[in-house]
């Protein structure tokens, strides 16, 4: 058999990859703490699994689920208007999805033809890109400098690329950098959109992890984002139910409509005890949010100084689940990655995997246990840039 095309020239997905050199490590003995991976350890809320195992007991809930529950679309347009003020049809404008990853996914196959181009952000979510290419497109990366706060220009695009662009792709709070966004910025890329008659798709999972008291905004609170774009949202950060798979995809009613008649033609919808699980997390309780957030401020706080104080330069997040890191002198990303996970039993994220704009970065995820963080920060204390220490010792 020849497999097709597609396939062949599709690398494979970083976290696989990353999961199965830290698999290798464990089959050999070797106590490995990871920060590779942004899962949530945290459980998800109790009332939010009792809901799931009482809807599991009814035989109704056994059967195709079919379209998602009016319940469900209903519960997500109040969270929306009650988060962020945002007005939602929630017949035309709310999608349901299997998890968020699998509308980023399917979307570009909605909107890009051959021969057509997306606007990715470099470094950035890999899916963005390959959801990108395996429709038929071709990914123009936008670099997220530091010096720019990580958004991308979008006045330098050149023309003949904006000629092609059906997509912009954005992601704030940001996954890597951590950086965000305001409605300063919205406001431009709403006017940017519109003008180049393009689709904007923000990817916002991590809006509710936040700290300091800072409250991130939606994309769709900027004055007519709802014309040019759809932002994608999750339940898998907001209510630690990455496991669970279920996301929504909200906004712009001929781009929901699309991705729908897509999604119709290839899976047959969210198992419908997990959108009773769904609806009570959207409208039970929603003080975990706070406690998890508090965890994860801790943990940043704690990771960041030991960061620092072995030579890194880490920029402070105000939200989302990572601390993203500039490496010292005398190494690149993947460098570094391989030393701490060899010298010191902890594994981090090669920034360059995220896009050649990450390289001399690495990424670090707060979703590690307490006790294997505290074993970590300790075994991060004790490390030693032993290239620092070589290159001196020859000058």
């Amino acid at each position: 058999m020849k497999i097709a095309r597609r396939i062949e020239e599709l690398k494979p997905y970083l976290f696989v990859e990353i999961r199965k050199k830290i698999a290798e490590k464990r089959a050999k003995g070797e106590d490995i703490v990871s920060f590779a991976i942004g899962d949530p350890d945290i459980a998800t809320p109790a009332n939010v699994i009792k809901k799931l195992c009482d809807a599991a007991q009814d035989p109704s809930n056994h059967r195709y689920p079919d379209e998602a529950m009016p319940e469900l679309h209903a519960g997500i347009a109040e969270w929306y208007k009650r988060r962020f003020g945002v007005a939602l049809d929630p017949a035309t404008e709310i999608l349901p999805l299997i998890g968020s990853k699998e509308g980023i996914g399917h979307i570009s196959f909605c909107f890009i033809d051959s021969g057509d181009v997306a606007l990715v952000p470099d470094p950035g979510y890999p899916v963005y890109g390959v959801g990108t290419t395996l429709a038929g497109g071709t990914p123009y990366y936008l670099p997220l400098k530091a010096e720019k706060g990580f958004l991308p220009d979008l006045n330098n695009i050149p023309e003949d690329v904006l000629k092609k662009t059906k997509i912009l792709w954005l992601n704030y709070p940001n996954n890597p950098t951590g950086a965000v966004a305001g409605l300063d910025f919205y406001n431009k890329v709403v006017e940017f959109a519109k003008k180049n008659n393009i689709l904007v798709c923000h990817d916002a999972p991590y809006t509710e992890v936040a700290f300091d008291n800072y409250q991130p905004v939606s994309f769709l609170q900027a004055p007519g984002a709802k014309d040019v774009g759809v932002e994608f949202h999750s339940f898998s950060k907001t209510y630690n139910m990455t496991g669970w798979r279920i996301g929504m995809a909200v906004g712009n009613p001929v781009a929901i409509k699309a991705l729908k008649t897509l999604k119709s033609n290839l899976d047959s919808g969210i198992p419908r005890a997990i959108q009773y699980m769904a609806i009570e997390a959207l409208n039970g309780p929603q003080n975990a949010i706070g406690e998890h957030n508090a965890v994860y401020q801790r943990r940043r706080d704690l990771l960041c100084e030991t960061l620092t104080r072995i030579g890194l330069q880490v920029y402070i997040p105000k939200a989302g689940l990572y601390i993203w890191a500039k490496v010292p002198e005398a190494y690149n990303s993947v460098d570094l990655t391989n030393d701490f996970l060899d010298q010191i039993g902890v594994a981090v994220t090669p920034g360059v995997g995220y896009g050649p704009n990450g390289e001399g970065y690495i990424r670090l995820s707060l979703t590690v246990p307490d006790v294997s963080l505290v074993k970590a920060l300790s075994r991060l204390s004790g490390w030693r840039n032993k290239r620092h220490l070589t290159m001196k010792k020859i000058t």
